[in-house]
C-alpha cells in the first residue's frame, strides 16, 4: 500500500482540491451514490453535491461501493438541485448537465480552462436531469456513444467526465 502513495484521511482532507464539484439529482441507486464518492476520492474533488430524493451517507449500500471515500469527501444536501444550482453561481462555478439534450456539447470538444470551478449535474437512472434544472445551466454536456444503447449508468458517466475534466489539469 506504500507503494501507491495513498493518502491518510487527514492528508486527504489538508489536500488542495480539484475545483470541481458532482451534483447528482434524484438517483435511485446508492450504489450509485457511493461510486460517484469513490470517483470524486480518486480524483480528489471538492465535494459531492446530493439533492432531492437521492440517499445521503450514512447508508449501507453507499458504504459498500465507496469504499470510506464518504467519509474523505465533502458533502452536502439539498432540498432540490435549483438549490444546489443557487448555490453554485453564488460561488462562482458554471455548471454543466450531463444529458443527451438539444444543443448539447461533445465533452471532447469543450474547453474547460484549467483553474475554473466547475460543477457537473447527473440525473436520474431512467429520467436524466430534469428540464429546469438544465434550463439553469450554462451548457450541456454529452459523452460521445457509438453503440446501440447510446446511455450509461450515471456512475460510468460520472466517471468518464469527471476524469476527463482532471486528466486535463494533471
Amino acid at each position: 500500500m506504500d507503494e501507491l502513495n495513498r493518502k491518510s484521511v487527514d492528508e486527504f482532507k489538508q489536500a488542495d482540491k480539484t475545483p470541481v464539484i458532482a451534483v447528482l439529482e434524484n438517483i435511485r441507486s446508492a450504489y450509485n451514490v457511493g461510486s460517484v464518492f469513490r470517483t470524486a476520492d480518486a480524483f480528489l474533488l471538492e465535494a459531492v453535491y446530493i439533492t432531492g430524493y437521492t440517499a445521503c451517507p450514512p447508508h449501507k449500500e453507499i458504504k459498500k461501493t465507496a469504499l470510506g471515500a464518504e467519509e474523505t469527501v465533502a458533502w452536502k444536501h439539498f432540498a432540490n438541485a435549483p438549490e444546489a444550482i443557487a448555490a453554485l453561481k453564488e460561488t462562482g462555478y458554471k455548471i454543466y448537465a450531463v444529458e443527451q439534450a438539444v444543443n448539447s456539447h461533445q465533452l471532447q470538444l469543450v474547453e474547460f480552462k484549467k483553474d475554473e470551478k466547475i460543477a457537473f449535474i447527473f440525473g436520474n437512472e431512467v429520467t436524466g436531469v430534469e428540464q429546469h434544472s438544465i434550463q439553469q445551466c450554462d451548457g450541456c454536456i454529452e459523452i460521445p456513444q457509438l453503440g446501440m444503447k447510446h446511455s450509461l449508468n450515471i456512475a460510468t458517466a460520472a466517471g468518464v467526465v469527471l476524469w476527463e475534466v482532471v486528466r486535463r489539469r494533471l
